[in-house]
């Protein structure tokens, strides 16, 4: 029984692997041509694609996406939407169901990867941990974000939850860029993506509902860099 399951596992994320390619490639033209445009019609074009996108692929993975707490977002806001992070199924799942244009923060090595790099760069900051300046410029960049009236997606565990934890600790760069900004936080809560895609397998998947939750937002007004342990303690225990 158990070979038969990794078995169909293994054909099913073969087949969700292959349905992402076929569909990739029909938006790989639009999306090139969206990069030239300047900030912040870029990302709102970007965002239009990438909802259509993901809106049309992951029915056809058999993973529907619910989403709960979109009244939580208001016309003329925008903000720091922090989420947990539980495998790779997280990604199509994250940015496109958050109302309105937003980029994240990524690791700038899965940007040189052929086609995928150039759609994964267009939405997101890139980041070398390795580098110092990067840091730096990363956190320049959110702000400069923000300022743009973009939204901010980012997981504040940093990677991938391998624990049998809930959550792993927050680290503070959510925080402080939302203080910094005096922008306020929404804490999004992905279900069954740990199901979907466990970090424990290699090469395996099965096909469940998505449920993502948007949470009420957390003011920063007024607060200052030394309310960030506060802010990031309080944000931890409520997801």
């Amino acid at each position: 029984m158990k070979l038969v399951k990794n078995i169909l596992g293994g054909i099913y994320l073969t087949y969700a692997l292959l349905v992402f390619l076929a569909t990739m490639l029909l938006v790989l033209l639009p999306i090139w041509v969206i990069s030239f445009l300047p900030e912040p019609r870029q990302a709102k074009a970007l965002h239009t694609v990438f909802v259509i996108w993901m809106g049309v692929y992951m029915p056809l993975v058999f993973c529907p996406v619910f989403r709960k707490g979109k009244e939580n977002f208001k016309d003329g806001e925008n903000y720091v939407v922090v989420i947990n992070h539980n495998s790779q199924a997280d990604i199509p799942v994250s940015s496109p169901w958050i109302p309105g244009p937003n980029k994240t923060l990524a690791k700038v090595e899965m940007s040189r990867l052929p086609l995928f790099g150039m759609i994964y760069r267009s939405g997101s900051i890139l980041l070398d941990r390795k580098s110092l300046n990067s840091r730096q410029e990363s956190m320049q960049k959110m702000q400069d974000t923000l300022e743009l009236g973009i939204n901010l997606c980012l997981y504040p565990e940093g990677t991938r939850n391998k624990t049998d934890k809930p959550l792993q600790p927050f680290f503070d760069g959510a925080f402080v860029t939302a203080i910094k900004a005096q922008k306020a936080i929404i804490p999004g809560i992905i279900f069954n993506t740990s199901k979907i895609a466990p970090v424990h397998k290699k090469f395996w998947a099965r096909p469940m509902p998505v449920h993502i939750h948007f949470l009420e937002p957390i003011l920063t007004t007024g607060m200052t860099l030394d309310d960030v342990p506060k802010l990031k303690e309080y944000t931890h225990h409520i997801m």
